[in-house]
């Protein structure tokens, strides 16, 4: 290949990169984002059926425990994803320290 067209290579995988961190960045907003829903959620699911009666709410409340257990298993899977976050946002930032070299190294 010439010169130009590594270039436009290295070029061209740089600002795919960036976009990748972009990416990863709104990745760790909506992961806070679905915390935070979560945890509404959860407390509206335990706490809002106090002003029905327990009669006419017996059945509802048969599922409450399904539901949570399940919201916890997406907590669980929300919180894995956000602490390996930051080592893929480090390494997403490093590789594109090392292409902006590249891109520098071979600029016509």
């Amino acid at each position: 290949m010439s010169r130009k067209s590594d270039y436009d290579a290295a070029y061209f995988t740089l600002l795919r990169a960036r976009e990748e961190l972009d990416d990863l960045r709104r990745y760790q907003d909506y992961l806070e984002e679905e915390l935070a829903r979560l945890g509404t959620f959860v407390k509206a699911v335990n706490g809002g059926p106090e002003a029905v009666p327990r009669k006419f709410r017996r059945l509802v409340d048969s599922t409450a425990k399904p539901l949570i257990e399940a919201v916890g298993k997406r907590r669980a899977v929300v919180l894995a994803e956000r602490d390996a976050l930051p080592e893929r946002l480090d390494a997403q930032d490093a590789f594109i320290r090392e292409l902006e070299r590249e891109v520098d190294a071979l600029r016509p």
